[in-house]
């Protein structure tokens, strides 16, 4: 059976000792006064939580996945995820990051990230029923009128109701100008915002449930008239029961959910076909503004995506390191290291180890890039120094991208690794490792394939700009670099973060020379960019983990913490063994459109 030790010294280290969040803190007055202390009893609750509560119900819940009744257009979850959910509310956990003006407790955005790693880990399909509520209150927060703030946003808060984001329909997925939902101005309620809206949705996580009283779901639909492609699209709020004036829930309103699919994985989440008849909604921001307005709820979204493998890559993890130490088979090759017993444990074997320590690799690279996000999302919401603002905001626009696809990309990766050590046991469904593959597919496609995250890379947030987003965190790089450049102790982490910063910037510039003769040259290229890009981002993280743990090894002597020598073999392994994967990419994105587009169609 699988198991799962939620990482809190991993994240303490990460929070506390390579980003010192308390101190980024000090200048965003609602957190200034949030001290290490704090943090870790918060995080060691959400990891009980997670661990106690949530963990056992996921092989169960994936097992038995969800149920559809036809008849009542209702959805009951699996075995138990009702009650966890009661539970996750009465512990105050939808409210931990949000503002107290909403009845939130307005802890960091930092720290609500290391509670949804844990979760993530424990149960993905479970957490998505929460998660997706996040980025819908961000939304009307941002966007919401003072009727639809004062109707959803304590409602979301508390928990007691949950949202969605309603953007795919069965012909139109990433191209969201094709949608076709319609919203009709209700005559008379023009003015305050009534609408009634037709139309059909598809793959809507979290859709339909009955986990929460009722939910919210924020849908994207077109006002008559409105003009052709994403232009002409606007945002509504549509509740599955209408609201009275008072609050209180009135009548069920005419959004039902008519199917659920049959997916490979996260069972345990109803992914949900909703069919609009004529149902009641108001319009949130300004007509034909709406994709504008979701991109709040679609961002926080991607990064709620690339924090969902990031938990994934760490229970996969965990349970591979605990079977390879178990498992006995064969011998070494350079002979017996356990002669007493009949074979070794399949650990003494290099590859396995390769396996391994790929998966722990990208668990603790991710986790510093998750966690950085973060805390830049802090920044941006709650600094006051403009300047300060404005610099975190670009940073998150860069790393969102980089968040969602390489995460899911590594996520990938290191639960098929993990699955690989198991060998025939691997696809076994009691071990739980083949559940991990599965889930982990999913987080590559859904909200906005990885593709497109390149596409957005490496068109909108890196050329489309003349590389200013880029630059800042190239600043940061160099900055790091100049500090370290004559610590001898560092050159091994530094001078490759040093080769490959300089030759993303060469790369850059010669990508944005060819897509000004031929645009789709950025298509050609920008899968093997973001992953470029992505190894960027972490090695400059290992780098900096790397730094710590050897002061910590130089102060410590011969009774340092096994954690900081364990931190620097795996920060070894990830520059000797990861990040050499950057050159091949970079020769395959040099290479261009031409090996792409030069068959034609007919010969495919």
């Amino acid at each position: 059976m699988p198991q799962y030790t939620p990482p809190l010294r991993d994240m303490q280290f990460v929070l506390h000792e390579v980003l010192k969040v308390t101190d980024e803190l000090k200048g965003c007055p609602r957190h200034a006064e949030v001290d290490a202390g704090t943090m870790n009893a918060v995080l060691e609750e959400g990891g009980k939580f997670a661990s106690e509560m949530l963990f056992p119900l996921n092989l169960s819940g994936d097992r038995e996945g969800c149920t559809h009744d036809k008849a009542t257009h209702s959805v009951r979850t699996p075995k138990g995820f009702k009650e966890a959910y009661a539970k996750y509310v009465e512990g105050g956990w939808p409210a931990l990051s949000v503002e107290p003006e909403f009845g939130g407790q307005g802890l960091p955005v930092v720290l609500n990230q290391c509670i949804y790693e844990m979760m993530n880990s424990a149960n993905q399909a479970w957490t998505m029923y929460p998660g997706l509520s996040h980025g819908a209150l961000e939304c009307l927060h941002a966007h919401g009128t003072e009727a639809q703030k004062k109707t959803y946003l304590p409602k979301l808060t508390s928990g007691v109701w949950t949202g969605t984001m309603c953007l795919t329909e069965s012909h139109c997925g990433t191209d969201l100008g094709l949608l076709r939902t319609k919203a009709e101005p209700v005559i008379g309620g023009e003015a305050d915002g009534s609408y009634k809206l037709t139309g059909q949705k598809i793959f809507i996580s979290a859709g339909e449930h009955d986990m929460a009283e009722n939910i919210v779901h924020l849908v994207l639909a077109r006002l008559p008239d409105a003009p052709q492609g994403s232009k002409g699209i606007s945002l509504f709020a549509v509740p599955k029961f209408n609201v009275k004036a008072d609050g209180s829930l009135g009548e069920r309103n005419a959004i039902y959910c008519t199917g659920i699919e049959h997916k490979m994985g996260i069972h345990g989440n109803a992914t949900a076909q909703l069919s609009l008849d004529g149902a009641t909604g108001t319009l949130v921001g300004e007509p034909n503004k709406g994709l504008p307005a979701m991109f709040v709820m679609m961002n926080a979204a991607r990064l709620g995506v690339g924090n969902q493998s990031l938990g994934l890559t760490e229970v996969a993890y965990q349970n591979a390191v605990a079977y390879a130490k178990d498992r006995r088979q064969m011998r070494a090759l350079s002979g017996p290291k356990q002669p007493e017993q009949p074979a070794d444990t399949i650990i003494v074997h290099p590859d396995v180890r390769k396996m391994l320590l790929t998966a722990r690799a990208y668990a603790e690279g991710g986790r510093a890039l998750a966690v950085y996000c973060a805390l830049l999302i802090d920044k941006m919401i709650a600094s006051d120094d403009e300047d300060e603002r404005k610099e975190a905001g670009d940073l998150t626009a860069l790393l969102t991208p980089i968040v969602k696809a390489f995460l899911t990309d590594n996520g990938w990766i290191a639960t098929s690794h993990c699955m690989q050590v198991y060998g025939g046991h691997g696809y076994i469904a009691e071990w739980g490792m083949e559940q991990y593959v599965r889930d982990a597919r999913i987080n590559m496609i859904y909200e906005g394939t990885n593709t497109v995250q390149s596409l957005d890379l490496l068109g909108r947030k890196v050329l489309g700009d003349n590389g200013a987003k880029l630059k800042k965190f190239g600043k940061l790089v160099t900055e790091f670099i100049e500090e370290e450049g004559t610590n001898e102790a560092m050159q091994e982490f530094v001078n490759p973060l040093a080769d490959l910063g300089d030759k993303v910037t060469k790369l850059t510039t010669e990508l944005g020379m060819k897509a000004f003769g031929n645009a789709d040259e950025v298509g050609a290229a920008a899968v093997d960019y973001l992953r470029v890009a992505g190894h960027l981002v972490f090695a400059y993280f290992w780098a900096r983990m790397a730094k710590v743990a050897l002061e910590k090894k130089e102060e410590q002597g011969e009774g340092c913490d096994p954690f900081y020598t364990a931190k620097l073999h795996t920060a070894r392994f990830y520059f000797a063994k990861l990040l050499p994967e950057t050159a091949g990419l970079i020769r395959s994105a040099r290479a261009g459109l031409a090996p792409l587009m030069a068959m034609d169609e007919a010969l495919f």
